[in-house]
């Protein structure tokens, strides 16, 4: 078989093509393209200029000049940017190549529709808790009541909306679509009431993220608690921050990324494009916003045990307003237990047949057996009361005799259906 040159040429025209690119701009004419698009378009004109003449003179003083590569430079650019902005970020793309979307900018139909639209979880907690797991805030015009994205929020709500608390998860969420932030907070907050941001743009333009159509039916009672990380940024900061300063939810996990202004991106020439922020938000209630500061939880927790902080909480809201609540009493009271040390106890006086159910010990713990169904685990609550781990509306008392002799176990459930079952062994 003959030597193909063609894999190689592609290769090296690649490369120049490449290097052209990165010559038809030196570090510092790349960074004066980036400070004038800032100056021009970034909300706050005084600080722009600020910004801007930074950004020279650090050129100036050749602090880039050794950052050949544009896409070395556009990195240490985004760095150095941030932290005046936290939604400043700069990236080259090469001319020669065919132009790609812009990063920005909304993903097309079929890939959104394939995420979900931002939902990622859908599910209903014990004790009746409704989970809502959203990883983007997707965007939809007001006024199209068929819009995709409208569609799917409305019938996870619509899902949830039978649950006794409310947890919206926005630990991952980058952001998203501020017609998204208002017409979630609406569907919890009660109609017409001024809770929304308003965005402060150059020669005093404005814009207001209340939802120019209202959720049709808010839950303005349920107890609401909002999950956060540093990874929650932009549009997800501006719900849980919204739903915070309003008193609508409690927000639980670890202070949110800090990027409240929002912006697109500009094309700064050569390659080189540059996202500003072309307003800023003011809630109507702090008269302030989040920028560079994060969203601070209400209750402090890990991000991998923000849940089940905000599950403990929901139920006891619950059981504030409604003590006869027994389900949730029963959830909270196992998942009390389950933080508690580990009680040691002498499984042996529980083993055993009773009728068809079969207790065994294992790993110094009790399963409770029945047929070919799985086997579950009890997890001790008080005396010879047991909750089932992984339904806690269930739980298993064992009887005992004067003698203190297990002669009987009966399963209870938090309707209050009980069933009975005699020791044989």
């Amino acid at each position: 078989m003959p030597f193909s040159v063609s894999a190689p040429r592609a290769a090296l025209a690649a490369l120049l093509a490449l290097l052209a690119g990165a010559a038809a701009a030196t570090p510092r004419s790349a960074v004066d393209g980036i400070a004038q698009a800032i100056e021009d378009r970034y909300y706050d004109e005084a600080r722009a200029g600020q910004i801007a003449a930074e950004l020279r003179a650090a050129a100036t003083a050749g602090t880039f000049d050794a950052l050949t590569d544009p896409r070395d430079l556009a990195t240490a650019l985004a760095e150095r940017l941030r932290p005046s902005d936290a939604h400043f970020n700069v990236r080259w793309v090469d001319p020669a190549a065919d132009a790609p979307r812009p990063a920005r900018e909304a993903p097309p139909p079929e890939r959104e529709r394939r995420g979900n639209y931002g939902i990622q979880r859908v599910e209903v907690l014990p004790g009746n808790i409704g989970y809502l797991d959203l990883r983007l805030l997707a965007g939809f015009e007001f006024g199209e009541p068929d819009a995709p994205a409208r569609r799917a929020i409305e019938a996870a709500l619509d899902l949830l909306s039978r649950t006794d608390g409310m947890i919206l998860d926005l630990r991952q969420s980058p952001g998203g679509s501020p017609a998204m932030v208002g017409y979630l907070a609406s569907a919890f907050t009660a109609r017409g009431k001024d809770v929304f941001n308003t965005f402060h743009g150059r020669n005093g333009r404005t814009m207001s993220e209340a939802p120019l159509d209202w959720y049709p039916s808010p839950r303005v009672e349920v107890p609401l608690f909002v999950l956060t990380s540093g990874r929650t940024g932009s549009a997800a900061e501006a719900l849980a921050y919204t739903l915070q300063q309003s008193g609508r939810a409690r927000v639980v996990g670890q202070t949110t990324g800090g990027a409240a202004n929002p912006g697109d991106e500009v094309d700064a020439g050569d390659g080189f494009r540059v996202f500003v922020s072309v307003a800023t938000p003011v809630n109507p209630i702090s008269r302030d916003n989040w920028e560079g500061r994060g969203v601070v939880p209400d209750i402090a927790a890990p991000v991998d045990g923000a849940t089940g902080k905000a599950q403990r909480l929901a139920l006891a809201a619950i059981l504030a307003r409604r003590p006869d609540a027994t389900d949730a009493r029963w959830v909270l009271d196992a998942l009390q237990a389950a933080d508690a040390p580990p009680k040691s106890i002498d499984t042996g006086r529980f083993v055993g047949h009773y009728g068809e159910l079969r207790v065994r010990a294992e790993a110094g713990g009790l399963l409770l057996e029945r047929g070919r169904r799985p086997p579950q685990l009890l997890l001790p609550l008080e005396g010879d009361l047991f909750s089932v781990a992984d339904d806690p509306t269930r739980r298993v008392a064992f009887q005992h005799d004067a003698a203190g002799a297990i002669v009987a176990l009966e399963t209870l459930s938090s309707d209050g259906a009980t069933t009975r079952h005699r020791r044989e062994n």
